[in-house]
């Protein structure tokens, strides 16, 4: 029984794993498409967040049957219940990422200040899903901690991206329509972001089983 129940934790890791690493690769592939104006890429995020679209419903299935099943108890149960509501964030991930590739249409790349801002809060929501899927994988509570931490950079460089654009609507308001599509992108990656810091947060409750009141549910 306890030898069944460990291997099928273990596929449910690996599957963590896996849709862990296609956010990360929907993510560069998203801001790639967005910073380059590249259409190709574009397309590219719309597949991978339909792998990870499938790798929810396999994972929702494999943690409903570990749970009626197996009836794990304490730790267990604890960690299959926070890999059901990881993978809802993983699976928002995705969709943030194809919104942003969609807007990439309308402004055939980018260019100013902001460029640097916007891939910046890309690289670092990257690191903060990596992280994430390794304290979970690791069982470890101070990574989980780090990523949670790290989220005040991306609501920092959400805020300098929207005082840098307000300026230039003010100057240029004529274009106000394409700053604003800048905007929202940079309102995507801050909830992915918040979507990453939610996974953490599920991470830690695995481990201590304290649901925090912190925790984010950004849609």
């Amino acid at each position: 029984m306890r030898n069944t129940l460990d291997k099928e934790l273990e596929t449910l890791n690996r599957e963590i794993i896996e849709t862990g690493a296609l956010c990360e690769e929907a993510i560069k592939l998203a801001s790639e498409a967005f910073l380059e104006g590249d259409a190709s890429r574009a397309q590219q995020v719309y597949s991978t967040d339909s792998e990870i679209d499938k790798m929810e419903h396999s994972i929702e299935t494999r943690c409903m049957n570990l749970l009626w099943r197996r009836q794990p108890f304490a730790s267990d149960f604890r960690r299959v219940s926070a890999a059901l509501k990881m993978v809802s964030d993983m699976e928002r991930i995705g969709d943030m990422a194809s919104n942003i590739a969609e807007i990439t249409g309308f402004l055939g790349g980018l260019c100013g200040d902001e460029r640097d801002l916007i891939s910046g809060m890309a690289h670092e929501t990257v690191k903060m899903v990596t992280s994430a899927v390794d304290s979970y994988v690791r069982n470890d509570f101070e990574l989980a901690g780090n990523v949670i931490d790290g989220d005040d950079l991306i609501d920092d460089y959400f805020r300098r991206v929207k005082r840098a654009l307000v300026g230039r609507i003010a100057q240029k308001p004529d274009e106000g329509e394409y700053e604003l599509d800048i905007l929202i992108v940079a309102k995507y990656f801050e909830r992915i972001g918040d979507h990453a810091t939610n996974i953490a947060e599920w991470v830690r409750y695995s481990i201590d089983g304290e649901i925090r009141t912190e925790t984010r549910y950004a849609k």
